[in-house]
């Protein structure tokens, strides 16, 4: 397992001025960080289901589960992870989640387009 950042995993006090820089809306950004916070738990519950069917045999016994001293190691360390919330937070904040609107950029366009015709108006 890839060691991940160390995130800060009690709760802290954040600057909500921090948030809506990259989209003007903290709205939007919340929105945004509730996709990436999915996919995080996506991704990690995808590597642990991976890990964890490494064990599977050929009988599926409630004992043998139990005894299973490296699966139960896996599930701690997935367990004592930061959230995908806190996660995703941490990426917003040090830049490193690409955000993109589409319908801001459809809007822009059509605005960009305007402003063209009306010159190309104004010069004829």
């Amino acid at each position: 397992m890839e060691e991940k950042k160390k995130v800060i995993t009690t709760t802290i006090t954040r600057n909500t001025a921090d948030f809506d820089k990259q989209t003007d809306n903290i709205y939007e950004t919340v929105a945004m960080l509730t996709k990436r916070a999915n996919q995080i738990a996506a991704e990690e519950k995808r590597e642990l289901h991976n890990k964890i069917d490494d064990f599977k045999g050929g009988s599926d016994s409630l004992d043998e589960m139990f005894e299973n001293r490296e699966q139960i190691e896996i599930v701690r360390r997935y367990e004592q992870q930061p959230k995908p919330t806190l996660e995703a937070t941490e990426e917003y904040l040090e830049g490193k989640i690409y955000y993109r609107n589409p319908a801001k950029e459809d809007k822009q366009a059509q605005k960009f387009e305007a402003l063209e015709e009306e010159v190309i108006k104004e010069n004829s």
